[in-house]
C-alpha cells in the first residue's frame, strides 16, 4: 500500500447468505434440510476508494446500501469475498457501543476488558481510566454493574472507552445520538478536536449538519458501488436530491393509485374527474392532497414545473429560475379569465400568489385553446417543501378551474443567515 493513504480499499465485494427458514436445533437441521435454503445477497460490488492521513470522511447513502458493512469490514469483523483492503495504525470502532461489556462486572471493570479489545496494555489503560471515567460522568456509578446502568449511561461509557484509546483511524456508525443534549454537544466537540489531532475518521449517519460539520469529503454509495465522492456540499445536495426526487415519484405513484381508485368507485363528492377532465391528466407528479374544483368552462389542460433549461423539474435553490407552464382549453372562443398561481407552506402557510391581470385591467380574451406562462427569474423563496396552487376565473370571479396542491415543490437547505419563507435583496453594513 502507498504510504500517502491510511486506508486502502480496491474493488472489494461483499455478500451474505438470507436465509429463508433455517432451523435452530439439531433436530430441526436433520428432520426439516430443506429449511436451510438461502439466498445469496450482494452487499457491496467492486467498492474502490482511498483514504489519507487525517482526513474526515463522511459515507452516505440509503439504508441498506452498505455503509455499515464497509466500516466493519474495515474494523475486521468482516472479510471481503473479493478484493483486498488495507488499515495502517491502531482502529477503534463506534460501531457496536459496548460490544464486550459484561452485564455483571462493574464499569471498572469493563473499562479495562473493552479498552484491551482496542488494543490498550493495562498500563495504557491505567493512565487513561480517570480521563475515560471523567468523560463518561459516572464517577459514582463506575463501581457499580453495568446491568444496573441505564442505556443511556452504558452507552456514555462504551463512547468514553472508544475516544480515548489514541486511535490512529476512528471509525463511526450512528452513534453521536449519545446521552442528554449537553453530553452529545460534549462528544461531537471531542470529535472535532480528534481529527484536529490528525486522526482519520470515516463516519456514517444521516445527520447532514454534522457530517458537514466534521467531514472533508463524502461518499456516496449506492447499489454497492461508489456512486459520487467529493466535496461535502456538493455531494451532499446530489445526495439529497436523488432522495428528494425518489419521495416525489413515490408521492407520484401513490396519486396515481389514489385517483384512480376513486374513479372507479365514483364517488361525486371526492371524485377527481369534473366534466371529464381528471387531475392525473395534468401532470405525471401529481401529489396527493390535490384537489380540483369549477365549472370547467375553462379549464387547465397540462401543467409543467421547469428550470432554467427547460427541464421539468421540482427541486430548486433559492434564486433559481422557475417557469410555470400551463395549457388550457375553452368551450369557446374570447372568454375573458383571470389566471392566478400561489405558493404554500406544507405547514399551510400562505407564502405568496400572483395573477395574470391586476385588478381593473382588461383581462385577457382566449383562443379555444393554448398556454399560459408565468416566469420567476429569481426565486425568492427560502427552504422548505411547498404546495403550488393554479386556478382560472372569470370576469366576475366566476371559478372555472382551481387545482390545490397540484404540485409539491421543494428548496434546498443551504447556508444561510435568513429565516422564515421567503427572502429579499438586502445587505448588511456597520456605521
Amino acid at each position: 500500500m502507498s504510504a500517502q493513504y491510511v486506508i486502502n480499499v480496491q474493488n472489494v465485494e461483499k455478500s451474505f447468505k438470507v436465509y429463508l427458514d433455517k432451523g435452530t436445533t439439531l433436530k430441526e437441521k436433520v428432520l426439516f434440510k430443506k429449511r436451510a435454503r438461502y439466498e445469496s445477497r450482494q452487499i457491496l460490488n467492486g467498492i474502490d476508494f482511498q483514504i489519507p492521513p487525517g482526513q474526515a470522511v463522511g459515507l452516505i447513502g440509503k439504508n441498506g446500501c452498505g455503509k455499515s458493512t464497509i466500516l466493519k469490514l474495515l474494523s475486521r469483523i468482516y472479510k471481503p469475498n473479493h478484493g483486498e483492503l488495507s488499515v495502517e495504525g491502531r482502529v477503534s470502532s463506534l460501531i457496536e457501543l459496548g460490544a464486550g461489556f459484561h452485564p455483571d462486572m462493574s464499569g471498572k471493570e469493563n473499562i479495562y476488558i473493552n479498552a484491551s479489545i482496542f488494543g490498550l496494555t493495562r498500563e495504557e489503560i491505567d493512565a487513561k481510566m480517570d480521563d475515560i471515567i471523567r468523560f463518561s460522568e459516572l464517577e459514582e456509578f463506575i463501581n457499580n454493574p453495568v446491568r444496573t446502568y441505564s442505556s443511556g449511561m452504558y452507552m456514555r461509557l462504551a463512547f468514553a472507552v472508544a475516544i480515548n484509546v489514541n486511535a490512529d483511524v476512528l471509525l463511526i456508525d450512528e452513534i453521536l445520538a449519545v446521552g442528554d443534549v449537553s453530553f452529545q454537544k460534549k462528544c461531537f466537540d471531542r470529535l472535532l478536536e480528534i481529527k484536529d489531532g490528525g486522526t482519520t475518521i470515516v463516519i456514517v449517519s444521516h445527520d447532514m449538519d454534522q457530517l458537514y460539520k466534521i467531514c472533508d469529503r463524502f461518499i456516496w454509495i449506492e447499489d454497492g458501488q461508489v456512486k459520487e465522492d467529493g466535496e461535502p456540499r456538493l455531494i451532499g445536495n446530489h445526495y439529497l436530491d436523488s432522495m428528494e426526487e425518489a419521495r416525489l415519484e413515490r408521492l407520484a405513484q401513490e396519486s396515481r393509485e389514489k385517483f384512480s381508485q376513486i374513479g372507479q368507485e365514483g364517488n361525486p363528492e371526492e371524485d377527481a374527474s369534473r366534466g371529464g377532465h381528471t387531475i392525473l391528466e395534468l401532470t405525471e407528479y401529481v401529489h396527493p392532497e390535490a384537489r380540483r374544483f369549477g365549472t370547467q368552462e375553462v379549464y387547465y389542460t397540462k401543467v409543467e414545473l421547469l428550470n432554467k433549461d427547460g427541464e421539468p423539474c421540482q427541486i430548486f435553490s433559492t434564486g433559481d429560475e422557475v417557469v410555470l407552464r400551463c395549457g388550457y382549453a375553452a368551450r369557446e372562443a374570447r372568454i375573458r379569465v383571470n389566471f392566478n398561481m400561489d405558493f404554500v407552506r406544507d405547514n399551510w402557510q400562505y407564502c405568496y400568489g400572483s395573477c395574470f391581470a391586476k385588478a381593473g385591467e382588461p383581462l385577457p380574451e382566449l383562443e379555444e385553446e393554448g398556454w399560459v406562462k408565468f416566469h420567476i427569474q429569481e426565486l425568492m423563496l427560502l427552504p422548505g417543501k411547498y404546495y403550488l396552487d393554479i386556478g382560472i376565473n372569470g370576469v366576475n370571479g366566476e371559478l372555472y378551474d382551481n387545482v390545490r396542491n397540484i404540485l409539491q415543490i421543494t428548496v434546498r437547505e443551504y447556508a444561510h443567515n435568513e429565516f422564515g419563507p421567503c427572502t429579499f435583496t438586502h445587505d448588511w453594513t456597520l456605521e
